[in-house]
């Protein structure tokens, strides 16, 4: 696990891929150009069409106040009820609230909505199908996969050889090679071709683009964020 970033590894696992939640938009609905922010996602007059995000609290949260003309580096600490007021503005317009990978695809795919807030790698399967979509990176959510050794576990000495073996640059360089997240290990991104890393996280241009959760604000308030959300949804 020396191939990794020291702030990539962790006393319980190390970080293995990044991954993205982004705007994407079926280019053949919006021929002139499609939407190329959040701002542009919650403007319904001059993007119309029907719109759908997942139903994932502090991820729609962020987007509602990067909408709302809040700067990625500036969301945390989190204005919930800035966020939601920006939300309530959008809500009647969202036709679905998608809560699995799948469904979000078939959604796009099936031109159910012109636009939606999905998981890149879903989107880049589907362009690769020839669906005509367009992936946004301005704004996108980028967080990371973890692999994680439980304490105590009798076969952590195993696991730990798995997560050496993932953390080298050959492994993950051929898993992105075969689903575009983003290696961890700066010396796989040297081993892949420039057309999939540019799908993926790990570009450096998407990765500029994009915004990082503060997990150390969030953890102690995300079971009343998700509960406000519930009720939110709900009413």
């Amino acid at each position: 696990m020396d191939e990794l970033p020291p702030q990539m590894v962790r006393d319980y696992g190390i970080v293995s891929y990044s991954l993205g939640t982004n705007l994407v938009f079926r280019k053949d609905k919006f021929p002139t150009g499609g939407p190329q922010s959040w701002a542009d996602f919650w403007d319904v007059a001059k993007f119309p069409g029907p719109r759908c995000l997942g139903d994932h609290s502090f991820t729609c949260l962020a987007f509602a106040l990067i909408a709302d003309g809040v700067p990625k580096d500036k969301l945390y600490p989190m204005d919930i009820d800035r966020a939601f007021r920006k939300m309530n503005e959008i809500k009647p317009h969202i036709k679905v609230w998608w809560r699995e990978g799948s469904q979000s695809q078939q959604l796009i795919r099936d031109a159910e909505v012109d636009m939606i807030g999905m998981w890149s790698a879903r989107a880049v399967d589907l362009i690769a199908d020839k669906v005509p979509l367009e992936v946004v990176w301005n704004g996108a959510e980028i967080f990371t996969s973890n692999l994680i050794v439980p304490k105590g576990d009798p076969n952590a000495k195993t696991a730990w050889e798995f997560c050496n073996f993932v953390a080298q640059a050959k492994p993950q360089a051929d898993f992105a090679m075969l689903l575009p997240y983003g290696p961890a290990n700066p010396g796989a991104r040297a081993l892949m071709p420039e057309w999939r890393l540019r799908q993926t996280p790990a570009w450096p241009e998407n990765e500029k683009a994009g915004f990082r959760h503060d997990a150390t604000w969030l953890g102690p308030r995300l079971a009343s964020i998700r509960e406000r959300w519930s009720q939110w949804l709900t009413t």
